[in-house]
């Protein structure tokens, strides 16, 4: 049975603070989204995170959709991504991706976007397809209805139609959302860290023109 999204969310206990975990930027500190409107993720699961990925961001291009402080991004920066793209809708937190970018100085390697994360118009990085992308979304789009169904029709989209051998990763509440939802034509791993869940999204084999499977995330 899934839980709801009201139910999930007090559980889950967010850093006032969020800093650079690993890097050529570890242990700089990120200016953060006042208000209780942004939810950073937890250092250990944005650890994990990283760790499963670490070979992908080489040169890589990423891109952040719902990046409120822009933890993963600049995260990704930090660990070898040549650039990101961040979208975010509101304007306080678009203030503090600006800050973030200039105090760590990768303004030049950075592209930051207002907008409608589930815009197919504002999911290209540096001109091309992204090979990282981060999903991150607010608990209203996780809500049953609507906005919920157009989430994860996104999701699959731009997967399927904009990335080839890329992975997405989704957070949300653990146990409120099903594989399923995500639909066909994807390959699905979820990993539990305690009240979390890490959804890592690629196309499954036969969705890819030579029907070679995508590379393993971090091998």
């Amino acid at each position: 049975m899934l839980a709801s999204v009201s139910d999930a969310a007090p559980a889950l206990l967010y850093p006032a603070r969020v800093r650079i975990i690993a890097g050529e930027y570890r242990g700089r500190r990120l200016e953060a989204v006042p208000g209780d409107g942004t939810r950073p993720m937890l250092d250990r699961v944005k650890e994990s995170l990283f760790s499963t990925l670490q070979q992908r961001f080489d040169g890589a291009r990423v891109l952040d959709l719902f990046s409120g402080t822009g933890s993963l991004g600049l995260e990704a920066l930090s660990r070898g991504a040549a650039h990101v793209r961040l979208v975010e809708s509101h304007v306080a937190a678009l203030k503090v991706l600006r800050d973030n970018a200039k105090a760590l100085d990768v303004v030049k390697r950075v592209e930051i976007v207002r907008g409608d994360a589930l815009d197919p118009a504002l999911w290209d990085v540096a001109g091309a397809a992204p090979d990282v992308v981060f999903c991150d979304p607010p608990y209203p789009l996780l809500e049953s209805g609507p906005l919920r169904r157009k989430l994860f029709d996104a999701i699959r989209a731009l997967v399927l139609e904009r990335m080839s051998d890329g992975i997405l990763v989704f957070h949300s509440p653990r146990r409120v959302v099903l594989a399923s939802e995500f639909g066909a034509g994807l390959e699905i791993d979820e990993r539990e860290y305690g009240t979390n869940s890490l959804w890592y999204v690629e196309r499954a084999a036969e969705s890819h023109p030579s029907g070679a499977r995508a590379p393993e995330a971090g091998a």
